[in-house]
């Protein structure tokens, strides 16, 4: 069975943010500030990848309504 780099790469972003939870929360106070890169990271992934698909979409809208308009 294969399995789809897309597939896997999908969880990246929300376990990047986890382990900044886990973190967080378990490590001593002076070690916490390591753990904040990695969660905006993956917190900065997933912005980007809504924002993206948000634009392709109504790009592609814009598209299908000005081939209605020429027909």
């Amino acid at each position: 069975m294969k399995i789809n780099k897309r597939f896997i790469l999908s969880f990246v972003a929300p376990f990047m943010i986890f382990i900044s939870a886990i973190g967080l929360i378990f490590r001593d106070n002076s070690k916490k500030i390591f753990y904040l890169p990695i969660g905006l990271m993956g917190i900065a992934i997933i912005l980007e990848r809504g924002i993206s698909r948000q634009l392709v979409r109504k790009d592609l809208l814009k598209k299908i309504k000005s081939y209605q308009k020429i027909q």
